[in-house]
C-alpha cells in the first residue's frame, strides 16, 4: 500500500467525488489540489470556474490566487466576477468548495468571526464570495480539518448557508430547491447529509480511524450511515501526479 499524508488522502476522495463533464466553482488551496487531481484521473471533462473570471483553464500549476494568471490558462473565457456569480445564479455551476473556521450539524459555515460581532476574539476575512457560491451552487463542499471547536453547533455567525434549520428552509429562504451542502471531508471521515433532516451523517471513517475518535472530534450529535464504509486511500497514480503535477512544491500536501 502506497505511503500517504491524511491531506493527501482528503484531496484524493474530494478528487473522486467530482463527475465528469461537471462544472466547479473552485479557490485556491486543497480545492484547487482537488479539481486538477480530478481533471488528470476521474474527470478530464470537468470545467473548472474561478472567481475572478477563469473559465474552464488547464492548469499547468498550482496558482496562488483565483487572480493568478495560471487560472486563465488555455481557457476558454477570461470574463469577470460578476460573470461567474451570474453564471452560479443560473444553475450552471455543479459544485463549490467552501472553507471556514466553524460549520454546524446543518452545514451552515461560519468565516466571519469568534465571538461577539461587535467585539470579537478574532476577526476572519469574511464571506468574499463564498455567500454567493454556497446558495446559489448544487452541491457545496468542505475540505477541513475536524475537531470540536470546528465542529460546533456553537456556531458565532452565519456567512455562507448550508440547511439553516433543516429541512425546507433553504428553499423557505428563497434558495433553489435542490441546492446545498454534499459533502464534508475532513482527516477524519466523508460526511454527507440525511435526506429527511438535512443533518449532518458520517458515510465513511478513514483506514486507523475508529467511530470514537471521530465523536470525541465533534461538538454535536453525528447522524451514521446504515452501512458505514472505510474510505480507500489513494492509488500510486494519484499520489503520483498529485505529486509532481500537481503539487510538486508540497504547498498543500506539506500541510499535513
Amino acid at each position: 500500500m502506497a505511503e500517504y499524508n491524511r491531506m493527501e488522502l482528503m484531496i484524493c476522495l474530494a478528487a473522486r467525488a467530482i463527475e465528469d463533464g461537471s462544472t466547479a466553482v473552485v479557490g485556491t488551496g486543497a480545492p484547487c489540489a482537488a479539481a486538477m487531481l480530478a481533471q488528470r484521473t476521474v474527470a478530464p471533462k470537468l470545467m473548472i470556474l474561478f472567481e475572478a473570471g477563469g473559465v474552464g483553464p488547464i492548469l499547468p500549476s498550482m496558482p496562488i490566487s483565483v487572480g493568478d494568471s495560471r487560472t486563465f490558462h488555455k481557457a476558454i473565457d477570461a470574463t469577470s466576477m460578476p460573470d461567474i456569480m451570474e453564471s452560479c445564479q443560473r444553475g450552471m455551476a455543479d459544485y463549490t468548495f467552501l472553507g471556514g473556521a466553524q460549520i454546524d450539524m446543518y452545514g451552515n459555515i461560519n468565516s466571519t468571526l469568534i465571538g461577539d460581532y461587535e467585539r470579537p476574539k478574532v476577526r476572519f476575512p469574511g464571506s468574499g464570495g463564498a455567500n454567493d457560491l454556497a446558495s446559489l451552487c448544487w452541491r457545496t463542499m468542505m475540505i477541513t480539518p475536524q475537531d470540536k471547536q470546528r465542529f460546533t453547533n456553537d456556531i458565532d455567525f452565519i456567512t455562507s448557508p448550508g440547511y439553516l434549520t433543516g429541512k425546507g428552509a433553504r428553499e423557505a429562504a428563497g434558495l433553489p430547491r435542490g441546492s446545498g451542502p454534499y459533502k464534508i471531508i475532513t482527516n477524519l471521515a466523508v460526511m454527507g447529509f440525511d435526506e429527511e433532516t438535512k443533518r449532518m451523517r458520517v458515510e465513511a471513517i478513514h483506514p486507523g480511524i475508529t467511530r470514537e475518535d471521530v465523536i470525541e472530534n465533534t461538538g454535536f450529535e453525528l447522524l451514521w450511515a446504515p452501512e458505514l464504509e472505510k474510505s480507500n486511500p489513494p492509488t500510486q497514480e494519484e499520489l503520483d501526479i498529485l505529486r509532481n503535477e500537481v503539487d510538486p512544491l508540497r504547498y498543500i500536501i506539506g500541510r499535513a
